[in-house]
């Protein structure tokens, strides 16, 4: 949702909903983090990809989270940027590709473009 729908005017969020919400979504990071980068064997090359549904649904939509990082607002910007590394490391060959594609060709400002090596790092 966009931020001035997470900051709708009324009576402000409680603190701690905000902070249970933000460490909810590091731990989902966290936890796309180790499906997609704990095999379990030392060997990548050995050891094949297991699928991961969340990734895997969100692969049709990365020109569109692409977008969505774009906009740097604030935290947003920082899970964002990190789903759309995982999501790039699990759709290899060509996921990474393409989410640099999209970074760079919709970026309008140099601290978007700056995304882009951000990702590739």
């Amino acid at each position: 949702a966009p931020a001035s729908v997470i900051t709708a005017p009324g009576p402000a969020l409680h603190e701690g909903v905000r902070e249970a919400c933000e460490r909810l979504l590091q731990l989902l990071l966290l936890h796309l983090q180790k499906l997609v980068h704990g095999r379990g064997s030392p060997s990548l090359a050995e050891c094949p990809a297991r699928p991961v549904p969340f990734l895997e649904a969100l692969r049709p939509h990365v020109r569109e989270l692409c977008l969505d990082t774009l906009r740097l607002e604030r935290k947003r910007c920082l899970w964002q940027h990190q789903l759309l590394a995982l999501l790039a490391v699990h759709s290899a060959p060509h996921g990474a590709a393409e989410a640099l594609f999209f970074l760079l060709a919709l970026a309008r400002t140099p601290e978007e473009l700056a995304l882009a090596p951000q990702l590739h790092a």
